[in-house]
């Protein structure tokens, strides 16, 4: 009595597990599909992994012919002004304005680098007079240039409040102050604007 009535409970369970297993998955189930050979998901990572560089040698040539495709652009852009490839620094309307009004006007900051040279030249001479001169000259020269660029910082500060009220200008004036510094034809990005021409 409990023998068959063993079978015929164990029997129905197995066709249930074998209907169970032929019937087809949801294709959106994750083991929808069988599992591919390691043959075949190796060929398509190398496919999908065609266009990234094989060796270390190989990732760093292509990095650095990338830089240097990025250089040259930057560098045509600082001579031409072009906004699209400028660094990071010099983009940016506020930039490019803070460009336009120190190039326009004549600062004396720009000219500090050669009259260093002509005040170091003058000291080195072993004359007392002509020492004498060169550091009344380098004090004079200082006091110009710091009197020259506090004037143009509230100036260049009042004209950007007035053009950019709502643009953040964080580091704008100190960028002016630094650009005063070069010469203007060493200036880079290279100024747009002419003498005595307002932005």
């Amino acid at each position: 009595m409990f023998r068959s009535r063993s079978k015929e409970e164990k029997a129905p369970t197995g066709k249930v597990t074998a209907d169970l297993s032929k019937t087809p998955r949801d294709p959106q189930s994750p083991k929808g599909r069988p599992t591919p050979k390691r043959s075949d998901a190796q060929s398509q990572r190398r496919r999908a992994s065609s266009g990234a560089p094989t060796d270390r040698k190989e990732a760093m040539k292509r990095q650095r012919e990338a830089r240097r495709v990025d250089m040259a652009k930057q560098r045509e852009a600082l001579a031409s002004g072009d906004e699209r490839y400028l660094p990071a620094r010099d983009k940016g309307p506020v930039r490019r304005f803070v460009r336009d009004f120190v190039d326009s006007r004549f600062c004396i900051a720009e000219f500090f680098l050669p009259l260093a040279v002509i005040i170091l030249v003058l000291s080195v001479i072993q004359v007392q007079g002509i020492q004498n001169i060169s550091l009344l000259l380098w004090l004079g020269v200082i006091v110009l240039i710091v009197v020259d660029s506090i004037g143009l910082t509230f100036r260049l500060r009042k004209q950007l409040n007035e053009r950019f009220p709502d643009t953040p200008k964080r580091g704008a004036i100190a960028y002016g102050l630094m650009r005063t510094l070069q010469m203007r034809r060493l200036r880079l990005p290279k100024p747009q604007v002419k003498r005595g021409e307002r932005p």
